[in-house]
């Protein structure tokens, strides 16, 4: 290939959030199959263009020259004595964001990413939402943070978009994500291996039933007394309980899925009877499983934990109603890599616009 046979934009590309079409027309390729060639190496993980060896070495050190394979970079890692990893990723613009590693006892992966630098949504018992909202991340942000975990860790098994930000206010990057990801020409993930969690955003859960994914859909309620919700949610001031189950119930008969409930137990503010009973008559007709989370302490925030009296009461009201249960396993607490935790590594210079 001689220098006529490809031409590039002057702007470095970050081709990691491209699909194989999109790096051709990016990057002004002349033959089609290069592209589908970038794709699987990107698939594959490769962190560096040398590593393309199907691809010429002209080829190779252009691509170096006008193309970007990560936009991002690990700049801490942080490991729990229970097996949980989080790293803290900083972004093209100095931002940074966390990403975190599950393994559960079968040794099976999950990478919990992150949408957005910080979080609209203000929930009152999150971390995150606490840091306020910078920005959306891009697909190859997203994108990114799956394939550094894979570099570091090994083959994950699943992904979930529980990290830090709301995924619905950021569905086109989500979306693309995705669809990266699941690509069979790339690392063809498996739809079923994706999990979305949302604070209950009446307006995405219709958005994703109509138009796809159909992933694994997480609603994360909390409370069903629409008072009590209010004030730990914001969201729901805008987004009801009523319309939200009505969003629920349509997302389970478009997609043929049941979705998971989830609730992070407060101390003496969600846990009684009658929230219990709340929670029943929410889930009445639909067919969801409940994830009950007992709230990880944030040393800022006024919460306290559930005690183990206070869960069992609370699940066993469940149960006696019918509704599958399940307790979530508490991992990560000592990195701030758990549930509503995240955020809690990255310090304020971290967190600003640094043009340093």
């Amino acid at each position: 290939m001689n220098n006529s046979d490809i031409t590039f934009n002057n702007e470095k590309i970050y081709i990691a959030g491209l699909l194989p079409e999109e790096i051709v027309q990016k990057l002004n390729l002349p033959q089609a199959f290069r592209g589908k060639q970038i794709f699987q190496w990107i698939g594959k993980g490769v962190s560096n263009f040398e590593k393309m060896s199907n691809l010429s070495t002209e080829l190779r050190n252009q691509l170096e020259e006008k193309a970007v394979l990560r936009s991002s970079y690990i700049s801490k890692i942080l490991r729990d004595p229970d097996g949980t990893v989080k790293l803290q990723i900083t972004l093209k613009d100095n931002f940074a964001v966390e990403t975190v590693l599950l393994t559960d006892k079968k040794g099976r992966k999950t990478a919990c990413v992150s949408c957005q630098v910080g979080c609209a949504m203000n929930c009152a018992f999150c971390q995150t939402g606490h840091l306020g909202f910078a920005r959306n991340l891009d697909p190859e942000e997203i994108v990114e943070q799956f394939f550094f975990l894979e570099e570091n860790f090994g083959t994950l098994d699943n992904i979930v978009f529980m990290g830090m930000g709301e995924p619905m206010m950021n569905l086109k990057s989500v979306r693309k994500a995705i669809q990266v990801l699941t690509d069979p020409r790339g690392r063809n993930l498996s739809a079923r291996r994706i999990t979305l969690s949302t604070s209950g955003v009446i307006k995405g859960i219709y958005d994703l039933a109509d138009n796809g994914p159909h992933i694994r859909l997480a609603v994360s309620l909390t409370t069903a007394d629409p008072l009590l919700r209010a004030e730990l949610m914001p969201v729901c001031k805008t987004n009801p309980l009523p319309e939200l189950k009505s969003a629920i119930s349509y997302y389970i008969e478009k997609t043929g899925k049941r979705v998971t409930l989830e609730a992070a137990l407060l101390h003496n503010v969600n846990t009684g009877e009658q929230s219990a009973k709340n929670m029943i008559e929410f889930a009445k007709g639909m067919e969801v499983n409940i994830n009950l989370i007992p709230w990880n302490p944030v040393s800022t925030l006024p919460f306290t934990e559930p005690d183990g009296n206070e869960c069992r009461k609370f699940i066993k009201t469940l149960e006696e109603a019918g509704l599958n249960v399940t307790l979530r396993t508490r991992r990560g607490r000592e990195i701030g890599g758990a549930c509503g935790q995240l955020g809690k590594s990255i310090d304020s210079s971290a967190f600003s616009r640094s043009d340093s």
